[in-house]
């Protein structure tokens, strides 16, 4: 491309594992070593992009940096913020981040890498390797980063299907993080606030949300998601509450590594899990909340939506079971 072309670029989640070009002296299964350790220990997308950008030839802002010609990204956000600079490792994006940082994320959480990979890291914060580009680089002075899809519309779109069947809705944000089983004890608290007779809070109410938890599965193993590891929790703080049903799903149809978007709960899940033999519990224990509501029937199965942008919840309280 010359400097009188235009080059359109289309920015998803996902991007980081899908246009892969390993940094020179790294191949594709130093990149895939490196992205199961981060998910394993439950490492946040924004540090994890700290890693993966500076392994790449073309994360990082790289990618528009090699053009001749003005750049226009068209991105659909997966990650809370919606900063271009996160989404698929931004191979468009001004990378404010450094080799320093992302030794720092690999170190502080005890990673064991791939040899060439730590040595990468170490010599690019010993500033042997060129630093991806910074704000301000001026090659970069003729990109645009246009964010066309996020959480948030999800949201808004959501709200206005229950607002149409005469549900309030109450958003809690499209930024929700952190341990799945965490952010589901903290849900079930709001959601039983909202079910109590003197509560203030309008029936029957939606609260949804969007935004990406974490599950650090470790030595546990187990098949569950964040989804439905968070609805496990939910279901257990919940304790059978009447009136409160629940549902969580990944926007793109796959939560996880298995074939469901997410699964739903309601206030009979405990009760029917009790009767076939399974300890709500323990399998969140072993991160199996896939195993628990596929046992159940509950699994939320729609395919591959082929649109990520990020995790959707929704906790419907005061309505008849």
């Amino acid at each position: 491309a010359g400097s009188d072309d235009q080059v359109i670029v289309l920015v998803s989640g996902g991007g980081s594992a899908l246009l892969s070009l390993p940094a020179p002296g790294l191949d594709l299964e130093d990149l895939r070593q490196t992205t199961a350790a981060l998910l394993q220990a439950g490492i946040p997308i924004e540090e994890m992009n700290v890693v993966r950008k500076h392994l790449s030839a073309i994360s990082g802002g790289r990618l528009a940096a090699a053009s001749a010609a003005p750049v226009l990204a068209l991105i659909i956000s997966d990650v809370t913020g919606d900063d271009p600079a996160d989404i698929a490792s931004g191979p468009c994006a001004a990378d404010p981040s450094s080799f320093a940082d992302a030794l720092a994320i690999v170190t502080g959480h005890g990673l064991q890498l791939p040899p060439a990979v730590r040595q990468h890291l170490r010599s690019g914060a010993a500033g042997a390797i060129a630093d991806t580009p910074k704000p301000g680089d001026p090659r970069l002075a003729r990109v645009e980063n246009r964010v066309i899809g996020s959480a948030q519309r999800s949201l808004e779109a959501a709200a206005a299907v229950f607002t149409q069947a005469g549900i309030a809705v109450v958003s809690l944000g499209d930024r929700i993080t952190g341990e799945a089983r965490e952010v589901g004890r903290v849900m079930a608290g709001i959601a039983l606030e909202a079910a109590r007779p003197q509560s203030a809070w309008p029936r029957p109410v939606a609260l949804i949300s969007g935004g990406e938890c974490t599950v650090s599965v470790g030595a546990a193993g187990g098949r569950g998601g964040r989804n439905t590891e968070f609805l496990l929790s939910l279901a257990i703080a919940l304790k059978g509450a009447a009136g409160i049903h629940a549902l969580a799903a990944d926007t793109d149809g796959i939560d996880g590594t298995e074939d469901n978007a997410g699964a739903l709960a309601g206030p009979d899940t405990l009760e029917r899990a009790a009767r076939a033999g399974l300890s709500a519990k323990a399998m969140l224990a072993r991160h199996e909340a896939y195993g628990f509501f596929a046992a159940l029937g509950d699994l939320l199965v729609t395919g591959p939506t082929l649109t990520n942008v990020n995790d959707y919840r929704a906790i419907l309280v005061g309505v008849r079971s």
